[in-house]
């Protein structure tokens, strides 16, 4: 396992968020790293971070930096796991170790979509993105990026590794038809390779 290739990918990413000031060129930054990264995952990734949950898809904590607010997650994804339609509020990056990942996104219609209300929010669905291993994808808040992913029942499992501007222990989770959205606590399993406090 090799340590190294963690540690420089997150040195990395700091120095992306150091040197510039607009999220679309952080995430154009560290969007090639990851690509690196997930094809040699298996020079740091432990089997731990395989594991998987029968009733819904896993989260596993590779990495956090308290710091910088950075966090690492595989998410491991078995036949037919998918997560809530949901927003981030932070940027990410995002790439496919294993399997094919499908993201369904969604477009937010209503007038104000800069209000911080929860309600009265239009959501209609948008593009699908299928990625597959090696494949790449980034997002940015303002207006957030707002999807639903998971893995088709009909495919065999999928895993990513999932990178975000800040400890992703929170969500909105959409309910497409009431309108509505609601902060959801997400929980993860404690498997990091290091942390930076």
């Amino acid at each position: 396992m090799s340590q190294s290739l963690l540690n420089t990918f997150i040195a990395d990413c700091n120095g992306a968020l150091e040197n510039k000031t607009e999220l679309s060129d952080v995430v154009a930054v560290i969007a090639p790293r990851m690509a690196n990264l997930v094809n040699r995952s298996d020079e740091f990734l432990k089997p731990e971070h395989f594991q998987s949950d029968p009733d819904h898809y896993a989260r596993n904590l590779v990495y956090e930096d308290t710091k910088s607010g950075l966090s690492l997650y595989t998410l491991v994804w078995n036949p037919g796991q998918w997560t809530p339609v949901h927003d981030h509020g932070t940027w990410g990056v995002v790439g496919v170790i294993e399997g094919q990942l499908q993201e369904q996104g969604y477009m937010r219609l209503d007038a104000d979509q800069t209000a911080d209300r929860n309600d009265g929010i239009d959501l209609r669905r948008a593009g699908l993105v299928l990625l597959t291993p090696g494949a790449v994808s980034t997002f940015v808040p303002n207006p957030d990026h707002i999807h639903q992913t998971g893995c088709p029942e009909s495919l065999p499992r999928c895993v990513s590794l999932h990178l975000y501007g800040r400890e992703m222990n929170s969500f909105f989770s959409y309910d497409v038809e009431a309108g509505t959205r609601e902060l959801i606590e997400v929980a993860h399993t404690e498997t990091q390779l290091g942390t930076c406090e």
